[in-house]
């Protein structure tokens, strides 16, 4: 006894020695491994439903919630509140006109171009639970793009807003093309309506059958790209990405108690996946605006008891360049989640509006890349480790501005570049990773993709990102390539009032 007793204080030295030799070299290795085991945990969840003969998705995961919450509110508009069963009882009752009237079947594509409001929620789901992939259509796009990136998609049926009605001319002349508008009655001989028949149609769920999926793998959206170096596009959503976009708030520690803010445009992956997925994902509540404006930002926030707000750099400055006022500090939003906030807006964010952790998520629509800055590290788009780079294989490469192409050596292969330098991000395109492309062109799909980058044969998918991992694993962004569009408020096509 006395022997143990006489090693006792060196023990304990050895592992205070140890903990503070931790903290010193390695300070983050304690949250990392936490946010990763959270990440993979939830991941080996998705893919054990992979192996299942059903699996669950995101709107599975929606009807579970209205059953589970039925009377907690889902989505807040412009004062009203829309409980989780009222959109579950409403989608089934388009599902029902769906099959009925529109004459749809498990399996088309529909489109959908409507501004952000609840009916846009609805149909997606009602549009989901008759099996019908749904394509977003950007509410800023006319005329020649408009009808690219209905055909691209391979759509036949488009359901548009009241309010868009007048914005569709040219689709209007084709004869192959069913117009379905959220009106009671309609001018145009081609444009059908839907609230006169939601009005008989049943709120009981349509079978089951009819929405059930055998692979994550399966298609269920198309959202597009903003098309500035051409036309837009059609970037393949699977069931997989849903629920990986899903899961963005609760990695970030989320909980159902949050009330989420959703200013930016539904028929963007940021709104839609990330916030009407998260939202649902959690069991939480969203206040939904029709577009961003600084003016009305916070007092919405206080109105609703607002915890997590959704952004893009731009709306940060916006904020920012509001005129000061005593009430800046009086919320209860603790977290932000986004991408492309500058170092400077973040400093000046935070001064001014309190201690909110803003969480960095940098990821492409169509990548099969997510950086997630969990830590909150102003000015980084994500942080990577040890842990990380054993599941997901990225590079960043030694690129040629001047002649815009990744430098090679004399193998013909891509070179690395050492930590702190800048590199273009490129990510191994595997059965962890994979790479899912775009509707209707191959050659689009190959086009982002870069092979025998290391070794012959390997694939890589293609960011056009410009970036720099520091020691410490943080990730920042640096600049686009080529001919681009660079991360702007227009590029993620944004209805914004900054007044």
């Amino acid at each position: 006894m006395s022997c143990f007793l006489s090693w006792l204080p060196a023990v304990a030295a050895g592992v205070f020695s140890a903990l503070v030799l931790q903290k010193l070299c390695f300070p983050y290795f304690w949250t990392d491994l936490l946010f990763l085991w959270k990440v993979v945990r939830y991941g080996v969840k998705l893919e054990l439903f992979g192996l299942m003969s059903s699996v669950r998705t995101v709107l599975d995961r929606f009807v579970e919630q209205a059953q589970r919450i039925p009377d907690k509110p889902f989505v807040i508009y412009d004062g009203s509140v829309h409980t989780y069963r009222e959109v579950d009882r409403r989608s089934n009752r388009l599902a029902h006109v769906f099959l009925r009237q529109v004459k749809l079947k498990k399996g088309d594509c529909v489109a959908l171009l409507m501004n952000n409001e609840p009916d846009f929620v609805n149909v997606w789901f009602g549009l989901a639970k008759v099996g019908c992939s749904v394509a977003f259509l950007n509410t800023n796009i006319r005329s020649r793009s408009l009808l690219h990136c209905f055909r691209c998609c391979g759509a036949r049926t488009l359901i548009v807003g009241s309010d868009l009605v007048d914005s569709l001319d040219d689709i209007l002349l084709e004869d192959n093309i069913q117009v379905w508008t959220m009106r009671r009655h309609s001018e145009h001989s081609k444009v059908h309506t839907l609230l006169d028949r939601l009005d008989t149609a049943p709120d009981q769920p349509v079978p089951a059958e009819l929405r059930a999926t055998k692979s994550l793998r399966t298609p269920t959206l198309y959202i597009f790209t903003s098309g500035t170096t051409g036309l837009p596009k059609a970037a393949v959503i699977t069931h997989l990405q849903s629920l990986k976009a899903a899961a963005g708030f609760w990695a970030f520690g989320g909980t159902e108690d949050d009330v989420v803010y959703i200013p930016l445009p539904l028929y963007h992956s940021a709104a839609s996946l990330i916030g009407i997925g998260g939202t649902i994902e959690l069991g939480a509540t969203c206040v939904l605006k029709k577009k961003f404006s600084a003016s009305q930002f916070w007092n919405d926030c206080r109105q609703h008891d607002v915890t997590i707000f959704q952004y893009i750099g731009e709306l940060c400055r916006y904020l920012c360049n509001q005129p000061k006022t005593e009430m800046d500090q009086d919320h209860k939003v603790r977290m932000g989640v986004g991408n492309g906030l500058r170092q400077d807006v973040w400093r000046e964010f935070l001064s001014r509006f309190g201690n909110i952790k803003m969480c960095e998520v940098y990821g492409s629509t169509e990548g099969n890349l997510c950086f997630m800055n969990h830590i909150g590290k102003i000015g980084t788009v994500g942080r990577s480790n040890l842990f990380y780079r054993l599941l997901f294989k990225y590079d960043l490469v030694r690129y040629d501005m001047i002649k815009d192409e990744a430098v090679k050596d004399q193998q013909g292969f891509c070179q690395r570049v050492n930590r702190g330098e800048t590199g273009l991000l490129l990510s191994k395109v595997s059965s962890i990773s994979p790479f899912f492309g775009y509707a209707g062109s191959k050659q689009l799909t190959e086009k982002k993709l870069m092979r025998n980058v290391f070794v012959k044969g390997d694939a890589y998918f293609n960011t056009g990102d410009l970036m720099a991992e520091d020691q410490e694993g943080f990730i920042c962004f640096r600049d686009r390539v080529g001919d681009t569009f660079r991360y702007t408020l227009r590029r993620r096509g944004t209805p914004q009032s900054t007044k």
